[in-house]
């Protein structure tokens, strides 16, 4: 095997098509489909089957391809070493962060950074905790900003940084709410905003609407930006972390609601592999003492 096979089959497993795999790699259909059937006889598994117009993962490919993500990423990350070890101001900082972090807390940081290190390179990817996770176990990202990383992850937590959750509604819907014993009925009534099931803030919204006992009607709604502009229009009321909405709270456009065991007070926390490439470690040096971050207070390993 090859690793142009490689990147071969994994382009037909993201895409779905040999067309596609093709015009992503800029090279011919014949090419992309004489490259799988080598990579196949010499594994003499099947990793792909047809579906419909396209190709779809066998139980052997989807397992194959998990290894092959792996591979090809510390390639990636091999080769940025090498650079990064002959010209450190030169080299790359691959950053991944829930979809929060990057939109309110990464810009300022990577801002200060980039005036200390203006040589250097970066590259961010924002997501679902889900997918910042895929992005630094495939080795194509060196550091993830995002909530408290789940038991059994093999990161180490090298900073962390305060932030709240807090509920907050239009001062007109708000308005409307019941004082006192009267909110949680109210609250039961009015539509909440949710995000995408795999973002930590909707796992957080479910644990408070468990928490406090009520089912209200809901409506998914896909980014912080779009829930900002939903809530702030009284489409409903939403959990959020003040850090996406302290703009829209300054200046009246949305309210924060006294709901009861709020706000949440929760961590972003920057973890990453054990063998952090020197762009990560002058990122880490500079969070720790520009960005207002702290070092972990417990065992970094989680």
């Amino acid at each position: 095997m090859t690793l142009n096979q490689l990147r071969t089959f994994l382009a037909v497993a993201e895409t779905g098509s040999v067309r596609a795999a093709a015009a992503q790699l800029v090279v011919t259909q014949a090419a992309v489909s004489a490259s799988l059937a080598a990579l196949q006889k010499s594994l003499a598994v099947p990793l792909l089957r047809p579906e419909g117009r396209g190709l779809r993962l066998t139980a052997a490919g989807q397992a194959y391809a998990g290894y092959v993500r792996r591979i090809l990423g510390l390639l990636d990350e091999a080769g940025l070493a090498a650079l990064a070890a002959a010209d450190p101001e030169h080299s790359e900082l691959r950053i991944a962060a829930v979809t929060t972090a990057a939109e309110q807390i990464v810009p300022g940081l990577l801002g200060g950074f980039r005036s200390r290190h203006p040589g250097m390179g970066v590259r961010l990817e924002a997501g679902n905790r889900a997918r910042v996770r895929a992005l630094l176990d495939r080795h194509q990202v060196d550091l993830v900003l995002g909530g408290r990383p789940e038991p059994g992850w093999e990161v180490r937590v090298l900073a962390v940084r305060a932030h709240q959750l807090v509920v907050v509604a239009s001062p007109a819907l708000a308005a409307d709410a019941a004082p006192g014993p009267g909110l949680l009925p109210w609250l039961a009534r009015q539509a909440w905003l949710l995000r995408e099931p795999g973002s930590g803030t909707r796992a957080a919204t479910d644990a408070l609407l468990a928490e406090l006992d009520i089912a209200p009607p809901s409506l998914m709604v896909g980014s912080n930006g779009a829930i900002r502009g939903s809530a702030s229009v009284g489409l409903g009321v939403t959990l959020v972390s003040r850090d996406a909405v302290a703009a829209e709270l300054a200046d009246g456009r949305l309210t924060e609601l006294p709901v009861p065991g709020t706000p949440l007070h929760r961590d972003w926390y920057l973890v990453a592999h054990p063998d952090l490439p020197p762009a990560g470690r002058m990122l880490l040096d500079y969070v720790l003492s520009q960005g207002g971050f702290r070092p972990p207070t417990v065992n970094p390993e989680l």
